[in-house]
């Protein structure tokens, strides 16, 4: 058998997949950030795909929408601590006030480089029209 009978099929990503390894919404393939989500160094989003050279930023200002989704998920974030501590056993007095405010802003501090990244990728994926998987892209 040769490679004419059977062609390399690309690896499909679904839309999840995509998502979570921040690959690039038209392809699948590229990557959207160069580095990883915790690090030393601070995140970088590279302008357009290393695949397909999609232009990211669909237009001037495009990813100011993300900080409204990332302002969303820190709301859920907040709400989910706060109710977990309550049920782990934590009072809710006028007195345990700054415990409940301490660990909701630490765990929101220590997860603002992953709100800051899947709220672009959220964008991306699902909050921009006309952009779609393009399978012959990849």
């Amino acid at each position: 058998m040769n490679n004419r009978e059977h062609p390399i099929q690309p690896k499909y990503v679904s839309q999840w997949d995509g998502v979570i390894q921040a690959k690039c919404p038209r392809c699948r393939i590229g990557k959207v950030f160069s580095g990883p989500a915790y690090g030393l160094k601070m995140q970088k989003m590279n302008l357009n795909c290393p695949h397909c050279n999609l232009k990211y930023e669909r237009e001037p200002g495009y990813f100011y929408v993300a900080m409204f989704v990332s302002y969303a998920m820190s709301v859920a974030e907040m709400i989910t601590i706060a109710v977990a501590a309550y049920i782990i056993g934590l009072p809710l007095n006028f007195e345990h006030l700054w415990y409940y405010l301490s660990i909701i802003f630490a765990v929101v501090i220590l997860l603002a480089p992953f709100n800051y990244r899947y709220s672009r990728m959220i964008l991306l994926y699902w909050l921009t029209p006309g952009l779609n998987y393009d399978p012959p892209k990849s």
